[in-house]
């Protein structure tokens, strides 16, 4: 693929990738807590929605609105609010969690839909893909197959990064046994959600 080679090209994309997904941040809490209270396969619409909504949220920077953000400080500082909100919001929903057969009625994972709008609503997405962007992409002639390529890449190895946080999640639903043990948990895991507006709200 010309300039696009594996070991210039596309393994420190696929780096910079794995080490972005795979260390801890909101997507992963949440999806540790999916699994643990809905099981792996409930947990994949969530899994596919970060994926897929990254993808998009790369293109999009790609196209140039990423810049918008860099130029005029006011959005970033709407992105900021919106993201903390949505944040809390999705924290309250781990915190209130009804695991799967622990009564309470049937609980909800988060859906495909909205693990994908959340990464728009993500400052350290937009931060991920504004880096991305700046630091793999080619100039000229090779920006928009270098810009395809760095999206496609972060998004294939996003999805097995944090699948691994789902099934370490699902691991620890089988060892919660009573019903304090499930709350206790779910109100640990909601709180750290939380915790992470204040990495927004600091960064």
């Amino acid at each position: 693929m010309g300039e696009l080679d594996f070991q210039g090209f596309f393994l420190p994309v696929m780096l910079f990738a794995f080490v972005m997904s795979a260390t801890p941040g909101p997507n992963n809490i949440m999806l540790t807590a999916s699994g643990a209270n809905y099981g792996f396969r409930r947990t994949l619409p969530h899994m596919f929605g970060i994926s897929c909504g990254f993808l998009a949220l790369i293109a999009t920077v790609a196209a140039g609105l990423g810049a918008l953000f860099v130029a005029y400080p006011p959005l970033q500082t709407t992105l900021r609010v919106v993201g903390s909100a949505y944040l809390l919001y999705l924290a309250w929903r781990i915190a209130t969690a009804n695991p799967e057969g622990h009564g309470g009625g049937e609980g909800k994972p988060i859906t495909f839909l909205e693990a994908a709008g959340f990464q728009f609503a993500n400052p350290k997405a937009w931060i991920m893909a504004i880096s991305a962007v700046s630091a793999f992409t080619l100039s000229g002639d090779a920006y928009v197959v270098s810009a395809v390529a760095v999206a496609l890449t972060c998004s294939l190895v996003n999805l097995p990064s944090i699948g691994m946080w789902a099934a370490f999640g699902t691991a620890i639903g089988w060892l919660l046994r009573s019903a304090n043990a499930w709350r206790r948990f779910n109100h640990a895991m909601g709180g750290l959600t939380a915790a992470c507006v204040l990495l927004i709200v600091l960064d």
